[in-house]
């Protein structure tokens, strides 16, 4: 009713589905979905593990989550991080003074026209390294939705919707501390093995065998 009184094509949290009413559609301008419905989620990653700093239902500027992250981070580590990898729409001018004030080194494309730099093999090999690390928290999201259906969640309220995402997250999590615990395990029993035998004063090559196979 409103719409028609005051002539407008649109109204602020207009309800979009009956069974969420929490939920608010919101233009991402991809090619497959301009607009997307659900929670709009700042994840941060370190070490291979995820971490959720902002969850909305509005949309809202994502270069403006940054800041928290990286205080987030501060207060979990004790200590500001060395490098920071990001997208380049965390790439704003306030964003890159507050690194620099911090002493943080900004891996992201420069502002500007590309500059004419000739950097050593070295440099290119480190470069291409660790903006490829930028790729995990998409292959995160990826895993995310397409085997825990993150981008399904059909629960009542929105609370639920934010505990369901929250679970999503902390399950990954897990899977990502097994494979490392399995891997620092697996490392450990092979050095205490390859240690022992290689300890004894006769060693028997047969038994080094028998454990590999």
């Amino acid at each position: 009713m409103a719409m028609h009184r005051n002539k407008e094509h649109s109204t602020a949290d207009r309800i979009v589905n009956i069974y969420q009413p929490y939920v608010r559609p919101i233009v991402r301008g991809k090619d497959n979905a301009q607009v997307e419905f659900g929670a709009k989620i700042g994840v941060s990653m370190v070490d291979g593990y995820a971490r959720i700093d902002t969850l909305s239902w509005d949309a809202y500027n994502e270069s403006t989550d940054l800041i928290k992250q990286v205080e987030a981070y501060k207060d979990l580590k004790g200590c500001y991080p060395e490098v920071v990898i990001i997208d380049k729409i965390y790439g704003t001018r306030d964003n890159r003074a507050y690194l620099k004030q911090h002493e943080i080194r900004f891996c992201g494309k420069p502002l500007g026209r590309p500059r004419k730099e000739i950097l050593t093999p070295y440099q290119k090999l480190k470069q291409k390294i660790e903006r490829g690390v930028r790729n995990q928290i998409e292959g995160k999201f990826g895993q995310g939705k397409n085997a825990y259906e993150l981008s399904k969640v059909r629960t009542r309220t929105a609370k639920t919707s934010e505990s369901w995402i929250a679970c999503i997250v902390f399950i990954m999590n897990l899977i990502k501390f097994n494979q490392d615990f399995l891997h620092i395990f697996y490392i450990g029993i092979k050095n205490w093995i390859t240690g022992y035998f290689f300890s004894q004063s006769r060693f028997d090559w047969r038994n080094l065998y028998s454990i590999r196979v």
